[in-house]
This record gives structure tokens, C-alpha cells and sequence, in this order.
């Protein structure tokens, strides 16, 4: 402790160019822990997601629908445990901003295991009795404003049998979703009530929600459904909720290369910034160090006191780098529905933080210690 006013000292020195390096520090660690934290959540998320539960769409895309008169087929298939029918459609609700996903299911027994989300159990028995019931993502209503027992009216392009493109749905109540990719614009309606009352596209859906018994059969049973229908007029594809997740963090190009790269020349940067404010300062401070050394500071105090400065400020500014990247990590989670900023990103940016101040302040600090006190107070 006796050392650290000296510490102190040395870093207010020039306070404008420590503010400058501090604040320069600071924005290279929340860009760090946006980009890492960003991609080492992602990997999580992949991992946990359920490799039990597939998807099986039309092989065309999945916007091409499938025959409902296959359920059947699918439940037939060795490993399923579990297969609901599932429809989508987009809506508005107040204007074509205000859009709404319609995820139109049949609420059979034990359908959630077929699914990512998570429901009161009352909420699902209000939902099974409520031919019109809907059941709204907690974010949607939160957004709108909806309550239980409001009516929402939807607008979409599936026209009813009357002609009506407007849809008005009981609110009976919310849910949330885990999966990665899971939309915040998400609600539940009732396929039975859905399929019956719309004028076209009758007796068709997106695709089948399949729950397997075992997630390392993933691939057999995917096969085997797919096998069921080749060569027919409805090929299908199976493909579980893992391997999609991984797909689509794949379509957008090598993230952990590019984040990677960004990361690198960011904290090379940093490391010849840090270093030439270490140089000048210890070049602008000869004959205090000199001054230091005559009354008795050893080489390697001097060395550890000019280390110190360069921890204190890399530290102190990764630090608040980090926060700040850890308060708008969920504001870039967007991207990545459920990611959230790791731990081991903070721990391991501030072990960066020091390696950058230690690295940077070494040649320094061992040239303020190799400092010959005659030659420094001669130039004086």
C-alpha cells in the first residue's frame, strides 16, 4: 500500500492522455465482450438445444405444405414418440408494422413435449377448451398491452369462409419459448378451428413437430421418416432442432472467424497504444526515476511500480469495458433469441485486460529499470 500513492501519481501525471487511453481500452473490451460474448453464447444455446425434437417439412422448402393424411405415417415410424401437426401464417394486428406470427397446433395430449415452450398448465387447459382461444409469447403481450379475456382481432391473407380476412381470437394466456431461434412474434391458435374455417389450403400444414424417445437416433429416425415418403408426390425433410440452429448460425458466413479477427485487431491496436503511452511516460519522467533510484527505490520496485500503473489503468478500464458491453449484450442477443452474456467472457477479458497492461508496460518498465541515474540526471 505504501506504493500505491506513487502509483497515483504517475497515472494523473498527464490526465488527458490517461483519460484517453482509459476510454480507448474501454471501448476495445465492449466491443470484446459483445463479439465474444455474442459468440460463445451461441454456442451454448446450440448445444442445449433439444437434438429430440425434429422438424419435418416439404424437401422443396419449407414453405411448400404437406398433407395432413401423413400424420400417421410419421407417428408410425420406430423412435416417435410424439407428432403434432403445425401450420404458420403471418398477421397484423393494428398496422402492417404490428406483425404476428400464427403457430396453428393441435393441443393433443401430451403436445408440448413436442414443442420448446413453457405454459402454465391452466393456460393449456383454457387453450384445449377454447376453440378460438390463442395463446400469445409473454414478450407480444407485454408489447400490445393484451390481458386475458381480451379479443384480438388479426388481420391475414387466409381468407375465412365468409370472406373475411379478419380473425379475432380469445386471449387465454401467454408462454415463453427456449429455443435459439424462437420468434418473439409468436402466438398459439387452434389448428382444428383454424383448418375448418379457412377457405383455402384446407387439410394442409407447414410442417410436423416430432419428438423422438432417444436425441442420439436423431439421424436414424430422420431418415427413416424421409424414407417414408421418397419418391412420392410429398418428400419430406427431417432435420432436428440442433442441426437447424447450426444451419442458420452457418448462413450467415464464418462468425468465429470474423469475430475472431475483429478481436485480434482490436487488441493489436491496443497493445501499440498502450505501449507508446508506457514509452513516453517513462521517457517524460527520466529524472524522477532517477530521482527515485537515488533514494533507494531498487530496479525492480521501479519495475513493478511502472507495471502497476499500466494494470491499474488497463484493468480498471476493461472493467468498465466489459460492463458496459454485459448492460447491451441483450440489445445484440437480439440477433440470437435466449443467448446471454457468459461468465467465463468476463473472467477471461479481464485476464486479457491484464495481459495487455503487462505486455505493454514491459519494455517500459524494464527501461525505467535499467535507468543509469548518473546519465539520467546529467541530461537533465
Amino acid at each position: 500500500m505504501k506504493y500505491l500513492p506513487l502509483v497515483w501519481s504517475g497515472i494523473w501525471r498527464k490526465r488527458g492522455r490517461t483519460i484517453l487511453i482509459f476510454l480507448q481500452v474501454a471501448v476495445a473490451f465492449t466491443l470484446f465482450g459483445v463479439l465474444q460474448g455474442l459468440k460463445t453464447g451461441v454456442d451454448q444455446a446450440i448445444a442445449a438445444a433439444r437434438a429430440d425434437l425434429l422438424i419435418v417439412h416439404s424437401r422443396l422448402s419449407m414453405g411448400v405444405p404437406l398433407p395432413i393424411g401423413i400424420l400417421e405415417q410419421i407417428r408410425s415410424v420406430p423412435g416417435v414418440t410424439e407428432a403434432i401437426p403445425v401450420d404458420l401464417s403471418l398477421a397484423t394486428y393494428q398496422n402492417p408494422k404490428q406483425q404476428v406470427v400464427l403457430v396453428a397446433l393441435r393441443p393433443d395430449k401430451g403436445w408440448l413435449s413436442a414443442f420448446t415452450y413453457t405454459i402454465s398448465p391452466a393456460y393449456v387447459n383454457a387453450f384445449r377448451a377454447t376453440r378460438t382461444g390463442i395463446l400469445v409469447r409473454a414478450e407480444l403481450a407485454r408489447k400490445y398491452g393484451w390481458k386475458i379475456g381480451d379479443r384480438i382481432p388479426l388481420m391475414t391473407e387466409v381468407p375465412q369462409q365468409d370472406g373475411s380476412t379478419v380473425w379475432t381470437f380469445d386471449m387465454v394466456g401467454t408462454f415463453t419459448d427456449s429455443d435459439i431461434s424462437g420468434g418473439n412474434i409468436n402466438t398459439l391458435i387452434n389448428y382444428d378451428y383454424w383448418n375448418e374455417a379457412r377457405a383455402s389450403g384446407k387439410d394442409t400444414v407447414n410442417h410436423f413437430n416430432v419428438r423422438i424417445a432417444d436425441p442420439n437416433a436423431a439421424a436414424t429416425v430422420s431418415d427413416a421418416i424421409d424414407a417414408r415418403f421418397a419418391n412420392s408426390p410429398n418428400e419430406t425433410r427431417s432435420e432436428s432442432i440442433r442441426e437447424m440452429a447450426q444451419e442458420n448460425l452457418q448462413s450467415i458466413g464464418n462468425l468465429e472467424f470474423l469475430i475472431r479477427a475483429v478481436v485480434a485487431a482490436v487488441m493489436a491496436a491496443l497493445l501499440f497504444a498502450t505501449a507508446t503511452m508506457m514509452m513516453q511516460s517513462v521517457r517524460e519522467r527520466t529524472s524522477e526515476i532517477a530521482v527515485l533510484k537515488t533514494v533507494g527505490f531498487t530496479n525492480a520496485v521501479v519495475f513493478g511500480l511502472t507495471l502497476a500503473e499500466s494494470v491499474v489503468v488497463c484493468v480498471a478500464a476493461g472493467g468498465v469495458g466489459l460492463a458496459v458491453a454485459t448492460r447491451a449484450f441483450p440489445f445484440a442477443s437480439r440477433f440470437f433469441h435466449g443467448v446471454s452474456m457468459p461468465w467465463i467472457i468476463i473472467l477471461v477479458g479481464l485476464a486479457a485486460a491484464l495481459a495487455v497492461a503487462l505486455i505493454s508496460a514491459a519494455i517500459p518498465a524494464l527501461q525505467a529499470a535499467r535507468l543509469e541515474v548518473v546519465t539520467a540526471l546529467a541530461e537533465r
